[in-house]
């Protein structure tokens, strides 16, 4: 990607647990960022491109078991890299903002975190992987875990592999995320997922607003 060739487009993530309602809010602020004037582009990972969807595939149907933690993660990356040459970086030299639907946040949670695979592993993917590049802002959708699981339970669906692992996983990757963001507090944003999506949707468009200078 050329940095400097697009001065004012945005890339922001939505992370969160399962169930956290981040769909809900994506098209809730893509709508509000084109109502100001703001071409943007939704996209999802794993996923967002051709061969990343192939992937997506492998991660997110079958079994718990299917891979291991390191497996995982380098099919994220993988996924990732290809999602980025051919959707992300092009859409921001384009001078688009880019609100993506996970990003390397939840592989750091997912298999860092909630896998033990521990921060290190992950954090040398990302260097080698994406490098410096990195999101403008990044919210985390913050839900209790029974929540969550309850809210994915009645979305249904096949793409089920990682709701189908055990409750101590899926607390251990909400306290990754609430870890994440303590590291990087000038980038990430804890959000309340818990309630309401109304009370959610503003709360999101407040911070993207303030942090990113959008005019209502």
């Amino acid at each position: 990607m050329n940095d400097g060739a697009a001065a004012q487009s945005r890339f922001i993530t939505i992370e969160g647990g399962e169930g956290a309602g981040k769909s809900t809010q994506i098209g809730r602020l893509s709508g509000r960022l084109s109502a100001a004037g703001i071409d943007v582009l939704t996209t999802r990972e794993p996923g967002g491109a051709p061969g990343a969807d192939a992937i997506r595939r492998l991660l997110v149907e079958g079994a718990p078991e299917r891979w291991d933690a390191e497996t995982e993660a380098l099919l994220h990356f993988a996924a990732r890299r290809d999602h980025l040459v051919r959707t992300v970086w092009p859409a921001l030299d384009a001078g688009r903002w880019v609100v993506c639907d996970r990003f390397a946040d939840s592989t750091m949670a997912y298999q860092g975190y909630g896998h033990r695979l521990g921060r290190d592993f992950v954090a040398a993917l990302y260097r080698l992987v994406i490098g410096d590049f990195a999101p403008d802002l990044t919210l985390i959708l913050d839900v209790p875990v029974k929540t969550g699981l309850a809210r994915a339970e009645v979305r249904g669906g096949d793409e089920t592999r990682y709701e189908a692992m055990d409750e101590g996983f899926h607390e251990r990757l909400r306290e990754g995320f609430l870890d994440i963001a303590a590291r990087e507090p000038e980038r990430c944003v804890v959000i309340d997922a818990g309630r309401d999506a109304d009370a959610v949707a503003a709360d999101v468009w407040t911070v993207v607003a303030q942090r990113l200078e959008v005019a209502a």
